[in-house]
């Protein structure tokens, strides 16, 4: 089962922004020399209480050049807010600089804000999306095309690069509806899923709907799933529950504020507006979080949980939340890296 870490390269209250970078880079350096698989850069706009990484391709690059084993992919690349031919461009490039080890993660992003400050209508993200995926793959075919959408134009344009990784680096999309696990394994691309929106039963129901698709289109094996999920090991069960309490309740305080957010906006699913999924996060109790949201514990505790979720889920991968809520200090959440590695993961492998 691959293991990744997500990241943010979070912002902490009252530090200058290059202590974010050094931060990151540090966990980076940490996750090659203990043999994390992977890790997974966010985009994120505007938003500066929260995060620097506003070009997440820029530093995937910097991660490439310092890094020899260790993969690195996007979570997500929000291609609605990017022109397609440069994203082409540029993803093709990292995926040479790190000889193959670029993992291209893909989605519309729930931050409608970024959107509002972009001048692009949040309710053509879906429609942007689908026409910037398919110039993509096309640009990717290292031959002169031309497209007509109802968004994007192209003219007889040739990209180089074309990727390192034939035909093109590995794709992975966000599932968050039951209508996009039934799309994505129909058209056989690996997805991303979490527990946010979504409790284990719902999860496991809609990635029976993924792989049945998957296997009834002909693709072969059984699909990819990994799931995202905020993770913390700690040396002592106690450690594990006490120390990130207020980190992962302002977490999803933040993710309760994001459904009201997204709520006044069009192009939305009907659920995300109508099944109270935002008062539901706000409202969690910590008891509820661990059973249901997270995955926190001693590295026996963490164990056994992985392997409950792999049994329900059918779980490829982790990409682990090591520091959700922004809160946790430096130095545990790299101890909590430490664990994971040498204690988890193994296991699994």
């Amino acid at each position: 089962m691959h293991f990744g870490a997500f990241m943010e390269f979070g912002n902490r209250a009252g530090v200058p922004e290059a202590q974010a970078f050094q931060e990151g880079f540090r966990m980076v350096d940490t996750a090659e020399e203990m043999g994390l698989d992977g890790v997974w850069l966010a985009e994120l706009h505007f938003n500066p209480a929260r995060s620097v990484l506003s070009s997440p391709i820029i530093v995937a690059t910097s991660i490439a050049t310092r890094t020899k084993r260790l993969r690195v992919g996007m979570a997500v690349y929000v291609l609605p807010l990017n022109n397609p031919l440069r994203i082409a461009e540029e993803v093709a490039t990292v995926d040479h600089i790190s000889e193959g080890r670029f993992e291209f993660g893909i989605g519309r992003s729930g931050f409608a804000r970024s959107y509002d400050v972009f001048s692009i209508p949040y309710n053509e993200s879906q429609e942007r999306f689908a026409e910037s995926l398919e110039i993509i793959l096309q640009a990717w075919e290292g031959k002169e095309f031309s497209y007509q959408g109802a968004h994007y134009t192209v003219e007889n344009a040739t990209v180089t690069p074309v990727p390192y990784q034939q035909p093109h680096p590995p794709l992975r999309i966000a599932a968050n509806s039951a209508e996009t696990f039934t799309r994505l394994g129909k058209a056989g691309h690996p997805i991303f899923v979490g527990l946010r929106g979504m409790d284990v039963p719902e999860l496991q129901k809609n990635v029976l709907e993924y792989r049945r698709c998957w296997r009834h289109a002909g693709h072969p094996g059984e699909g990819d799933v990994s799931l995202r999920i905020p993770v913390y090991a700690g040396e002592t069960q106690q450690q594990a529950m006490d120390e990130p309490f207020e980190s992962i309740s302002g977490y999803f305080g933040r993710m309760g504020n994001l459904y009201r957010e997204r709520a006044g906006k069009a192009g939305l699913g009907v659920t995300e507006l109508a099944d109270g999924r935002a008062e539901r996060l706000a409202a969690l109790s910590y008891d509820e979080m661990l059973e249901n949201k997270i995955a926190f514990g001693t590295a026996e505790g963490l164990v056994d949980r992985f392997a409950q979720l792999k049994e329900e889920l059918g779980l490829d991968g982790v990409v682990a939340e090591l520091n959700p809520g922004g809160l946790i200090p430096e130095e545990r959440v790299l101890r909590s890296l430490r664990i994971i590695t040498e204690k988890v993961m193994p296991a699994f492998k």
